[in-house]
């Protein structure tokens, strides 16, 4: 089946699932094929975490180590698998040669923003995604930009993208880690609603956007992981 209409299909099958029935199915689903589940283990991570230790705790987690994180994010990444029992996660870091080629003064970010999350996520996640046929994402239509009419399946390149809680609210996100005593991540509480590398975030006022504190000062709104061919795709343009 055409990878496009079996998005299309499985959009309409899931159209009134909840996240769990969503997530579980994209695990079991054989014409999906072979799916990781990507976390930032950021800000909201552990929701979808927990749902996925629920269902199989064998399931493979790829964390992507920019080498520039916060050091609470290493620190809670290996808090939450642990507090879960996630038994394969496994932490992607950049190409060494790339970086001591491209960046060896680890200052690329302030010269080109986009071509630092090229050198440390878009391509170390490519070559971590090779043996899969498909990933889920922690996206959420409420984040806005281009994420406001992101659909539970998406096609991405030759792969296919599952966004079990796209259509969750940040109370909704609340109030599950509240009644599941999840560990929430530390900076949460200092002021970050949306966390990245540390040189390209920045704390959040009250009436600011979430993700207001990514790239602050700059019209760049995503690390690069969500595009096609290095350009934003948008629902609707992708073939």
């Amino acid at each position: 089946m055409p990878l496009k209409e079996l998005v299309e299909r499985r959009n309409i099958l899931h159209r009134k699932s909840d996240a769990q029935t969503v997530l579980r199915h994209a695990l079991d689903d054989v014409e999906l094929g072979k799916i990781a589940l990507v976390s930032s283990f950021g800000a909201e991570s552990v929701v979808l975490l927990h749902m996925l230790s629920e269902i199989d705790k064998d399931a493979p987690v790829i964390f992507l180590d920019t080498e520039m994180l916060f050091a609470e994010t290493l620190a809670y990444q290996k808090e939450v698998a642990e507090h879960l029992g996630l038994r394969d996660v496994r932490v992607i870091t950049p190409n060494r040669n790339a970086v001591l080629t491209e960046d060896v003064d680890g200052l690329l970010h302030q010269a080109d923003k986009d071509a630092c999350c090229d050198l440390r996520k878009t391509r170390p996640l490519a070559e971590a995604l090779e043996g899969f046929d498909g990933w889920i994402t922690g996206r959420k239509q409420f984040q806005g930009g281009s994420r406001a009419t992101l659909p539970l399946f998406e096609k991405d390149g030759r792969k296919i993208k599952i966004n079990p809680l796209v259509q969750w609210s940040s109370a909704d996100l609340n109030a599950y880690i509240a009644d599941h005593n999840l560990p929430r991540h530390p900076l949460v509480a200092k002021g970050y609603p949306s966390i990245g590398c540390l040189p390209c975030t920045t704390r959040v006022s009250d009436h600011e956007d979430p993700r207001a504190g990514r790239w602050r000062g700059s019209d760049k709104t995503e690390c690069g992981i969500h595009f096609e061919n290095g350009k934003a795709v948008r629902q609707g343009q992708a073939a």
